[in-house]
């Protein structure tokens, strides 16, 4: 990012980008501030947002090593969705929170990070009730007297999801439910309610049977759920719905029988969206090359390797961005370096000692530091960023910046103890590494 750039950035933006890296993790928003070498995405990822607004489906896979930047890349993603009023959940997989074969519970993670431009997960309420908002003023446009406006609404709702009913009819009946109990005034129905529409379990028998809804969701009825979503959120301004699995390669490590449903499970997902049965949804997975090309991966089951076959054999220079799966190529120490000097003059844009910052971690020590980290991870640059964005606003830019006397070339020696590694880092070195840079 160029210094003239970095200094237009707003405070807030810029705040929340450097404290996110200051605690190791990738930022949930100003992506757009970091983004190095994704502009060969850019225009294959808008068209196919551009699809999505229009009423079409679409289905991506994103493949990378530990340390590509996955999670950078599918929140960079959600953010130019964002922008286009789409609304965003980023969904972690995992055995026990999150199994993929049950669809009910990644429909009830997806309810719970909903995410839109004006509101943070869970949006679903705000969602929800924008939609019976603008239905009120379509119904008064189409000549509704306030006198019959409940009806007029009822009869809107129900011909919005007709589609929708013929699959889950319990969708609109919740969401009269929520409705009524909002009338009437009684809160406690209305939350129990869309907890429910939401695909909560456990929801009080009373507030149920008050909505006229019975039972769980469950694995079948979540896809027509989906469809309800979908539907409600186009209708209130947001024409698409991107949903992130990340971490898919997680289902490698469970049990065969579990493995063999989730892998099922995202077969007939991705199905589904091919078939247009999701209008508006741009549904992305990540994982690693090993479960895209491993026996206890996607090769497990033929059908879904079949649909995200996809030639990496050519120089990656050549991949082509509209493909169904995508490789991250990773980061090199040249790369790496320049994620660094972006880092450090955003950093100094806002910071009290911009020259000193700008003087004392210069380009060549920014790329020693970044050389040092790699070092430390078993001279894995690739898998570095975290640990040395991590490293470089901690423990080198806040110090100049506060310290009128430091200079990292004298005073910092980079330590990388096992406490501050996740479990992928901690296993590419068997010891704590103390380097004098």
């Amino acid at each position: 990012m160029s210094t003239a750039r970095s200094n237009q950035v707003s405070a807030v933006r810029r705040r929340a980008v450097i404290d996110a890296l200051r605690r190791g993790a990738v930022p949930d928003s100003g992506l757009d501030l970091l983004a190095t070498g994704l502009d060969r995405f850019e225009a294959a990822l808008d068209a196919e947002l551009d699809t999505a607004a229009s009423g079409g489906s679409v289905f991506k896979a994103v493949r990378g090593e530990y340390g590509s930047g996955k999670t950078f890349f599918t929140r960079w993603l959600g953010e130019r969705a964002k922008r286009r009023s789409f609304a965003v959940a980023e969904i972690q997989i995992s055995e026990t929170e999150t199994p993929l074969h049950k669809l009910e519970t990644v429909y009830r993670r997806l309810t719970e990070r909903l995410a839109t431009a004006s509101f943070p997960p869970s949006a679903l309420r705000s969602v929800v009730d924008a939609w019976f908002y603008a239905l009120e003023e379509d119904a008064l446009a189409a000549g509704a007297s306030e006198e019959d406006l409940a009806g007029a609404v009822d009869r809107l709702l129900t011909a919005r999801l007709a589609e929708v009913s013929r699959q889950a009819q319990s969708f609109a009946t919740a969401l009269r439910g929520y409705r009524t109990a909002l009338t009437t005034g009684d809160e406690a129905t209305a939350a129990a309610v869309l907890a429910w529409l939401g695909g909560q379990p456990h929801v009080a028998a009373a507030a149920r049977h008050s909505a006229g809804v019975r039972g769980n969701l469950d694995h079948f009825g979540a896809l027509g759920f989906l469809q309800g979503l979908l539907t409600v959120l186009r209708d209130c301004g947001h024409p698409g719905l991107l949903v992130v699995l990340d971490e898919v390669e997680t289902l490698q490590r469970v049990r065969s029988d579990v493995r063999d449903k989730a892998l099922n499970a995202l077969r007939q997902l991705i199905d589904e969206v091919h078939a247009g049965r999701f209008p508006g949804l741009y549904l992305v997975i990540t994982g690693t090359p090993a479960f895209y090309d491993g026996r206890q991966g996607v090769q497990r089951l033929p059908p879904l390797a079949q649909r995200l076959a996809t030639d990496f054999t050519t120089d990656p220079r050549f991949d082509n961005p509209r493909a169904v799966q995508v490789r991250l190529p990773g980061f090199t120490l040249e790369s790496l370096t320049g994620l660094g000097v972006t880092i450090r003059d955003l950093y100094a844009a806002g910071a009290d000692a911009p020259e000193r910052i700008k003087a004392l971690a210069d380009d060549a020590y920014i790329a020693d530091l970044a050389r040092a980290v790699g070092g430390a991870l078993g001279g894995k640059v690739g898998v570095a960023p975290r640990l040395f964005l991590k490293k470089l606003v901690g423990d080198v830019l806040d110090r100049i910046d506060q310290f009128p006397d430091f200079d990292p070339r004298v005073h910092y020696t980079l330590t990388v103890s096992g406490t501050e590694l996740t479990d992928v880092e901690r296993n590419l070195t068997a010891d704590d590494i103390d380097l004098d840079m």
